[in-house]
């Protein structure tokens, strides 16, 4: 009798702040809604996981495997959605952009730096930086402006020039992990997989601090600021977290050679002290007012240069199929996290204008990215490393949109005024939607007609780079008058890289990593291959 006066006495009705009764659950309730949430997003993981086995054992490229994990996501939603069921799924699978910051991210973000292959992506490095870093800042310009000018002229709802360009921003992040599965599986070239995906680890940096310099300058509301200011903010914001990150990663690396932890009885504690820098390195640049992502990023680069040598073989295999296995279901859980939200979340559709012209103004955006950036870098290059017009195709088409620029979107909700935010979240909701699902899935077509893979595509680059460390030989036309201070320039900039290589070889290599004396004399571009391959191998996860 009592045990029932007491469930009676839970569930009854309590007063709430504004008068009205309020429902509370009796116990256990709360436990059982939070278990079937788990379960829903363990069963949309496994189906996602299965689904995507079967769409790459049947080679089927028009629906790769973000693209149907955000299809399984949306379609849950919708069925929640109208079903009575709503109101208990969305407290368990709502899309928290602290959750995806925090938990979701880093271990993607790293992965990306630690899965690098040195030789393509050191020797395009040049161009990769070009790209990730002003064509990012093009994009991100030329979308501000065009949206703020479409608002002026009535096409489009009309928002502060400050607010287009923090849309710029966020909207500028790349995330083509589709691209690249596909660009895996049908073997493109390998300095347009170089450029893709140095370019989209870098490029999400780059929108981040974009983003968040520009929500600074609204936050001050000064208008008239210095611009100088601005870009002093931005540079510090971008220069303070990778020097954060790089010196993680040197301390990590001197932890691992002098500690002695490489014996049988200490592979346990190897591993988990190895697991626990990259998350140090995040959360060291968020609680200085950083960016975790640059941090984290060269962490990872740093880390997988210097630091995974001095593991032993057992850590070595522990460390590399870990972060796959955390980055693999981190992705995956966010393209399902990013569908189901999307289907449960009220979005803006009054402004179907400021839609439509915000894809068009992001399309004509990439091309100037792209195709200005390739022209800089084609200037600077010998006639045999110029980046062919097909490249630059693929490079404009690969640009999706994913869960960078949902996550900086849903905060734009919240910095923003209501129907600012809302209008920027819907339109970006829309973008991402359709290039994942459109872009991704055409994107095996593109390539075959642009003949950028199999037999079709040559890898010059690598011939290049035999012999040579992994360096490109630049060839210089000595009897050539034209352009000679520009090509002096560029021998200037290649005899620099050529010196940091040597710094690397003779003294950073030595200082931060196991070395013998024995392999002091050996070649290290003998190592990239096997490297480059596990590199390769485990972001292959689609």
């Amino acid at each position: 009798m009592m045990e029932a006066n007491a469930t009676v006495a839970v569930a009854v009705a309590a007063p709430s702040i504004g008068g009205s009764p309020e429902v509370v659950s009796p116990p256990g309730k709360e436990q059982q809604v939070a278990g079937a949430g788990i379960l829903l997003q363990i069963s949309m993981l496994v189906l996602a996981f299965v689904l995507g086995h079967l769409l790459r054992r049947h080679k089927f490229y028009y629906l790769p495997e973000a693209s149907a994990s955000l299809l399984i996501g949306l379609l849950v939603g919708a069925l929640a959605n109208i079903s009575n069921t709503e109101t208990s799924i969305r407290g368990w699978f709502n899309f928290h952009e602290e959750f995806f910051f925090l938990f979701l991210l880093p271990p993607i973000i790293f992965q990306s730096g630690f899965s690098l292959a040195p030789k393509p992506f050191f020797s395009n490095f040049g161009a990769i930086i070009t790209f990730a870093i002003l064509g990012t800042f093009i994009a991100s310009i030329v979308t501000g402006i065009l949206v703020y000018l479409g608002g002026l002229v009535f096409l489009m709802y009309r928002l502060p020039l400050v607010e287009c360009l923090m849309f710029g921003a966020l909207i500028s992040a790349t995330d083509p992990v589709t691209v690249l599965s596909i660009f895996q599986e049908l073997g493109t070239d390998v300095n347009l997989y170089a450029l893709v995906f140095g370019e989209s680890v870098l490029n999400d940096a780059m929108a981040i601090s974009l983003y968040r310099t520009m929500s600074s300058v609204r936050s001050n509301d000064s208008p008239g600021q210095n611009f100088f200011l601005v870009v002093l903010r931005f540079l510090e914001t971008f220069v303070g977290s990778m020097t954060s990150g790089v010196g993680v990663g040197f301390v990590s690396a001197l932890l691992f050679k002098y500690a002695g932890l490489d014996v049988e009885n200490l592979h346990n504690l190897e591993s988990c002290l190895f697991v626990l820098f990259p998350y140090f390195s995040y959360m060291l640049a968020e609680g200085l007012g950083l960016s975790g992502i640059v941090s984290i990023l060269f962490t990872g680069i740093i880390m997988k240069h210097y630091t995974f040598s001095n593991l032993s073989e057992k850590s070595q295999n522990f460390a590399a199929a870990f972060f796959h296995l955390l980055s693999s279901l981190a992705e995956t859980f966010v393209f399902i996290y990013m569908g189901f939200d999307i289907a449960m979340e009220q979005h803006s559709w009054s402004h179907v204008g400021f839609i439509f012209f915000s894809i068009l103004f992001i399309v004509v955006a990439r091309a100037a990215n792209v195709f200005s950036c390739a022209y800089l870098v084609n200037l600077v290059r010998p006639a045999h490393r110029q980046i062919p017009v097909q490249h630059q195709k693929a490079l404009w088409y690969s640009g999706l949109r994913g869960a960078m620029a949902f996550a900086l979107a849903l905060q734009s909700v919240h910095d923003l005024p209501e129907g600012h935010g809302q209008t920027i979240f819907t339109a970006t909701t829309a973008i991402v939607v359709l290039t994942v699902l459109l872009i991704g899935g055409s994107t095996g077509t593109m390539l075959e007609a642009l003949n950028v893979v199999g037999d079709s595509c040559n890898h010059p680059l690598e011939e290049k780079m035999e012999g040579n460390n992994g360096n490109i030989e630049l060839l210089y036309d000595e009897g050539t008058s034209s352009g000679s201070k520009l090509k002096m320039k560029l021998k200037e900039f290649h005899e620099s890289t050529a010196s940091f290589t040597a710094l690397d070889r003779n003294y950073l290599t030595p200082i931060f990593t196991s070395q013998n004396d024995d392999h002091d004399d050996e070649d290290p571009a003998d190592e990239v291959p096997q490297n480059s391959r596990r590199s390769r191998g485990f972001r292959d996860h689609g």
